[in-house]
């Protein structure tokens, strides 16, 4: 359940030097449901909101993870991840990762400093701070996900093709790597939607099955609205369904002709 919304909170990630015109807006929100073979495990809400940093206006996304029902009775899950990141460029300044997964918490706050190439980290349980050193560009896991949704050659994408990204979680700065698989009509609670196939490369081990456990689906139009991810497990699977949206900057079509704004 932790793997599977945090996945689910930056769904896929690579690195570009450009943008297009924003895909989304402030407004935006989508909530996706969350299940564990039969169960209906919880949900994870997305949404994007104007805030001022420095006196600069900048995008806040805040999201949210949480169980439910039996589910929350045998492992409780309480996240709260929020970036604040450049309406321009898409660089994050400030994140913020609180959370409680079966009772290990982290009560964290990190301020980028770009023309450095730093991070300060404010850690309020452990009472700590420290400086690190992150690469240029460096994205938190919220930020990466939209820097993609603008990217302006998502849609060209070759299948096999692997893009890399420098993504700070953890205390730490990881490259992380992702295959596009190609494209494919999948059927939603929305109807049939055109989407674009991911696999990010996670680390096999304790939670994931293998390397390659993690297949996500993102809306093949100027939206690149997440729509599924599936993830195999050491025991089990997950799979999760977008379950609502509101406020999409564009419409949304599907293929039994249904729009949806």
């Amino acid at each position: 359940m932790k793997k599977i919304i945090i996945a689910l909170l930056f769904i896929v990630t690579v690195s570009f030097d450009s943008q297009r015109e924003d895909a989304f807006e402030v407004g935006e929100l989508f909530k996706f449901r969350i299940h564990y073979g039969i169960l209906n495990a919880g949900y994870v809400t997305v949404e994007v909101k104007d805030a001022v940093i420095s006196n600069k206006k900048v995008f806040h996304v805040i999201g949210k993870g949480y169980t439910t029902g039996m589910s929350r009775f045998f492992f409780k899950v309480d996240d709260l991840y929020e970036s604040y990141f450049d309406k321009e460029t898409g660089i994050p300044y400030q994140f913020v990762r609180k959370i409680d997964e079966g009772g290990y918490t982290k009560n964290q706050e990190g301020f980028f400093s770009h023309t450095e190439n730093k991070i300060f980290v404010k850690d309020y349980k452990n009472k700590t701070q420290k400086t690190l050193e992150i690469p240029k560009n460096s994205q938190d896991i919220l930020s990466a996900f939209y820097y993609l949704r603008n990217h302006p050659n998502i849609d060209k994408l070759v299948p096999g093709e692997s893009v890399v990204i420098d993504m700070f979680f953890d205390d730490e700065t990881t490259k992380f790597k992702l295959k596009f698989l190609g494209r494919e009509d999948i059927t939603t609670k929305f109807g049939v939607i055109p989407s674009m196939i991911f696999r990010p490369l996670v680390q096999s081990g304790r939670v994931f099955k293998e390397e390659e456990s993690l297949t996500v689906w993102v809306s093949d139009d100027n939206n690149k609205l997440p729509l599924r991810i599936k993830a195999s497990l050491a025991v089990g699977s997950i799979k999760a369904d977008l379950d609502a949206f509101k406020g999409l900057k564009y419409s949304f079509k599907v293929k039994n002709k249904k729009t949806f704004d």
